[in-house]
């Protein structure tokens, strides 16, 4: 892999986002360089299939689906590296990414870093991910019809994500810690009058069961501590996401959840440096907005570049 000189374009994160930018910036004949610390295909590799990508109408598997993204990008002469970036920072007329082992001078940037789940830290949620625990209601319900399931947590996306699983589950227990719901209140009147939504409050769960599988979770109330099971076979954790942003915090204008500020080319607050996907602010957590961000991106990039 030849790293010498200047790149056109470094591009961190090789989720959807990033992959899709790569294939792009590629094909206008840009030197691009991907960075990813992990495996190329971003959080949408934690789900077992995807349903609801254009294309696929019978579905496909995510890592096949990344592994198109993948080859795409290098066919059209992007170069990836397993690298984890550490620093962005300005010298002179030119971008520098100081990654664990190298440094990069670069005419432009794609911050494509994505977003995490929060995670409840129990101790059987990693191992059980894929296996009944799921961060993902649109990616994942469907595999749970006829079936009992939880949600956790009490904001929007928590009770649209339970009012969305009543279409396959056979009944759905909403867990939340509160006595009140954060939630819209619309959405509380739907999710009330939802005959198939348990509602267990100020409740956490104490631990998931199963060996192989879920089947079931531990409930304590955190106001008497009083302590109870429930037989589930699957478990939707939605406590909210946290964007990647920590190697631009006090470089660009991020909003007040850490998502990077973008305006509809998806250029960031600094020139030069764009973003993409689950870290900025205007991108819903799916993969074929994540991909059409990062075009997006490649394209503003090309345009930038060419004045």
């Amino acid at each position: 892999m030849n790293m010498n000189g200047q790149f056109d374009v470094v591009i961190i994160g090789a989720g959807p986002a990033g992959l899709a930018a790569a294939i792009y910036t590629g094909r206008a004949r840009l030197k691009t360089l991907v960075l990813e610390k992990a495996i190329p295909g971003g959080q949408i590799l934690l789900t077992d299939w995807i349903e609801n990508y254009p294309g696929f109408p019978d579905g496909v598997a995510p890592f096949e689906l990344m592994e198109s993204f993948r080859k795409q990008a290098l066919k059209f002469g992007a170069q990836i590296m397993t690298d984890t970036a550490e620093e962005i920072r300005k010298d002179g007329g030119r971008w520098i990414v100081r990654s664990h082992k190298n440094e990069f001078p670069t005419r432009a940037i794609i911050v494509a870093t994505g977003s995490v789940y929060r995670r409840l830290g129990l101790k059987n949620e990693a191992r059980l991910v894929g296996r009944g625990v799921s961060y993902c209601a649109i990616c994942d319900g469907a595999f749970f019809r006829e079936r009992d399931i939880a949600v956790a947590g009490g904001g929007d996306t928590a009770l649209m994500e339970a009012i969305f699983l009543t279409k396959f589950a056979r009944k759905v227990a909403l867990i939340h810690r509160r006595d009140q719901f954060r939630g819209a209140k619309i959405l509380q009147e739907r999710l009330f009058a939802n005959p198939k939504i348990e509602i267990h409050r100020n409740s956490i769960i104490e631990e998931i069961l199963g060996d192989n599988n879920v089947e079931g979770i531990v409930l304590r109330n955190v106001k008497n501590n009083t302590m109870s099971t429930l037989k589930i076979d699957g478990l939707f954790v939605s406590i909210g996401m946290d964007p990647v942003s920590d190697i631009v915090k006090g470089l660009l204008k991020l909003n007040q959840w850490g998502e990077i500020v973008v305006d509809a080319k998806m250029a960031a607050s600094e020139p030069g440096i764009f973003a993409a996907g689950d870290v900025i602010d205007s991108c819903p957590h799916q993969v074929a907005t994540a991909a059409g961000s990062g075009v997006t991106a490649a394209l503003s990039v090309d345009e930038y570049l060419s004045k």
